[in-house]
């Protein structure tokens, strides 16, 4: 059933660029009221101009469970209720497990994991009291192994289980629990992960329409439409529903083809390795920065 989102409350986290900025200003334009949650408050700011209803920013890292259960209180304060939650927030490293700058590999981790977990933990009183609906937003990556992105993959595939068992939970006492899932699609993150000569070339190589970046516009037209019917299940491209079906069988064909795969870049690799570390796009910079800024250095 179709829910309007006129006057409903959205809180969106990771909404200063890429698909939280673009799926709040879908929302708004549907009527809701919107919470956007970042780490980059002039960008949130401008998000905020934007948007042609009622909204407020919040400057906070989801990695932080008392500042993000602080900002859920002051969400339910400035609007009375939330309606629905996006978990958005997300960053991305690209190269060989073992070339992996040790703290960008656990900071995915952190933001990915934990930051969703933190996000459903600080925000779910709310969504219990006004029977609403929490979405996840995972990738293709959870349904899919991905050699090149190992701290990503597991991730998503984390916070897409960690939904489905939310979903179990929460549901007789009101609360959906919904899981989009994203293939390659037009963010400052893919396009940071297309820097890498490697990865770019790896992807270029995928088998249609996996190997295709798509998009951001239509995508999170179908993310909005599924927060309306509040779905357990949202494709942003429609081929992604039919890999459930054989995903069971992705990781040996995916073993297989990447043994080979890798084999033939490792030059390349070897070459590249000094200059590989970090996390991707200008959204993982931002990231970078606000973690430099809270690390003490030495006098």
């Amino acid at each position: 059933m179709r829910r309007s989102l006129q006057g409903q409350v959205v809180a969106v986290t990771g909404a200063a660029r890429g698909v939280g900025r673009q799926l709040a200003c879908r929302l708004a334009a549907r009527g809701a009221r919107i919470a956007l949650i970042g780490l980059e408050p002039e960008e949130l700011r401008r998000v905020s101009d934007e948007l042609a209803t009622e909204c407020a920013y919040w400057h906070a890292d989801v990695t932080d469970a008392e500042a993000l259960g602080r900002v859920a209180r002051e969400v339910v304060e400035r609007f009375g209720t939330v309606d629905a939650v996006v978990a958005n927030a997300g960053v991305a490293q690209g190269g060989p497990f073992l070339d992996c700058d040790v703290r960008s590999f656990d900071r995915v981790l952190q933001v990915n994991l934990l930051g969703s977990v933190n996000t459903a933990r600080a925000f779910l009183p709310a969504l219990l009291d006004s029977r609403g609906y929490l979405l996840q937003i995972a990738s293709l990556a959870a349904i899919t192994p991905a050699p090149m992105m190992t701290a990503y993959c597991a991730s998503k595939s984390g916070v897409e289980a960690f939904a489905h068992c939310l979903r179990g939970e929460v549901g007789h006492q009101g609360v959906e629990v919904g899981v989009a899932y994203l293939s390659w699609t037009d963010t400052d993150m893919v396009r940071g992960a297309d820097e890498d000569d490697v990865l770019r070339e790896l992807r270029r190589r995928l088998p249609w329409p996996a190997n295709r970046t798509y998009p951001l516009g239509p995508a999170v037209e179908r993310l909005v439409r599924g927060i309306e019917h509040r779905s357990a299940h949202i494709y942003a491209q429609r081929w992604l529903r039919g890999l459930q079906g054989i995903r069971g069988y992705l990781p040996g064909l995916i073993g297989t083809g990447a043994r080979r795969e890798m084999r033939r870049f490792e030059p390349q690799l070897a070459a590249g390795r000094e200059n590989r570390a970090g996390l991707v796009g200008a959204g993982g910079a931002a990231d970078e920065k606000a973690q430099a800024r809270q690390i003490p250095t030495d006098s």
